[in-house]
């Protein structure tokens, strides 16, 4: 039977005490709050430090988290996947490094990319009620270095190609959607990815500051889906709190 699928990708926004009023645990309530009222089966995370890591897997209580930090004694910001875990089976996961070393931990390309290490985080998964199995992919491109983002792309393409399976690839990957490290996903010919979230307007807004927002969070899959259904949540301060610096994306994709 079908199934169909509701994915969100999060940038959480690294604990960070210059932020004041939006720093980390100001925010933990909302984040909370808009995971439970979202519902999302599969949820791609970003900026997730240690403290971030362990309380997700405290208070997500339906989900399984998995993934670790980028660094190489794995205590640093993590791209995490959290699925419902009475909804899926896992097959395989791993964390690999963007880099000539993908098994080496906080190994790096260098060129132009930031000092900062990057990865993916994969997992095969098999909902318990559609016959196949899917490959969910999430990232966090470099900040700094368009090579370096170019780099990842391709690493990250070469690697869907390789499990040759329906594939939801979700990120912050740091570039508008005319770029050229954005278009080389979204125009691979042997991938077909399309990105779902190519009319959801802005999605950083910088607690607030830039304005307009700019789309930098994406959704991308080889899977049926209508970027018509894909939106932005909104995030409207409360008392000065806002849910991340990024607003949440939401996509939907069918399973068979």
């Amino acid at each position: 039977m079908s199934v169909k699928l509701k994915i969100c990708t999060f940038n959480l926004r690294t604990p960070v005490p210059k932020d004041e009023l939006n720093y980390f645990p100001n925010r933990k309530a909302r984040i909370l709050a808009c995971i439970k009222n979202e519902d999302p089966d599969i949820i791609g995370f970003q900026e997730a430090a240690v403290s971030t890591a362990d309380w997700l897997r405290e208070v997500l209580d339906g989900y399984t988290v998995i993934g670790c930090g980028r660094g190489k004694t794995l205590n640093d910001e993590a791209s995490l996947i959290a699925y419902r875990k009475n909804a899926f089976e896992m097959i395989s996961a791993e964390t690999f490094w963007l880099s000539l070393a993908p098994s080496v931990p906080g190994s790096r390309y260098g060129a132009d990319q930031s000092s900062c290490p990057r990865v993916a985080t994969a997992a095969v998964l098999k909902h318990r009620e559609a016959e196949q199995w899917f490959l969910f992919v999430n990232t966090h491109l470099d900040h700094k270095g368009s090579a370096a983002r170019m780099y990842g792309a391709i690493q990250i393409l070469q690697y869907i190609d390789k499990k040759k399976l329906p594939f939801v690839l979700t990120g912050d990957l740091n570039a508008w959607p005319d770029a050229p490290e954005i278009k080389v996903i979204s125009e691979c010919e042997y991938l077909h990815a399309v990105d779902l979230t190519a009319e959801v307007g802005g999605t950083f807004h910088g607690f607030g500051t830039r304005v307009p927002s700019t789309k930098i969070d994406y959704i991308f899959s080889d899977l049926p889906g209508d970027p018509a259904e894909s939106y932005a949540v909104e995030d409207v301060p409360v008392d000065g709190v806002y849910i991340s610096d990024h607003r949440p994306v939401i996509s939907f994709v069918t399973l068979e």
